[in-house]
């Protein structure tokens, strides 16, 4: 029940646009830039991407980690388990046509 609410945060996380970035982490997702992994970060779906694009990868990261470690020691669980379950959850919610990257498997659009 615990690990819910923080993974409301986790999918606040997801959503929201960082001001400072040039990109929109939406707009990145849109042009097929960057999509959600299963370890439950971003990555980038190209093998050169930008640097606005890598720093967007970065900041959002960065949040989600610290978002994830705070879960875990909450819940008295490893970060590990956090990240595959937020992983999970955001594949789950990237829309059709977006890119998700599943364990063991490239880059495919939903």
């Amino acid at each position: 029940m615990i690990i819910r609410k923080g993974l409301g945060l986790i999918a606040l996380l997801f959503s929201m646009s960082l001001a400072f970035a040039d990109i929109s982490l939406d707009a990145a997702k849109q042009q097929g830039l960057v999509g959600e992994d299963a370890g439950g970060y971003l990555a980038a779906v190209t093998a050169s991407p930008s640097k606005d694009v890598r720093d967007l990868i970065r900041n959002v990261n960065d949040k989600r980690h610290d978002e994830y470690q705070r879960i875990a020691a909450k819940n008295g669980i490893d970060i590990s388990a956090v990240e595959q379950l937020a992983g999970k959850k955001a594949i789950e919610k990237t829309q059709p046509g977006l890119y998700v990257r599943l364990p063991d498997s490239g880059w495919q659009r939903k």
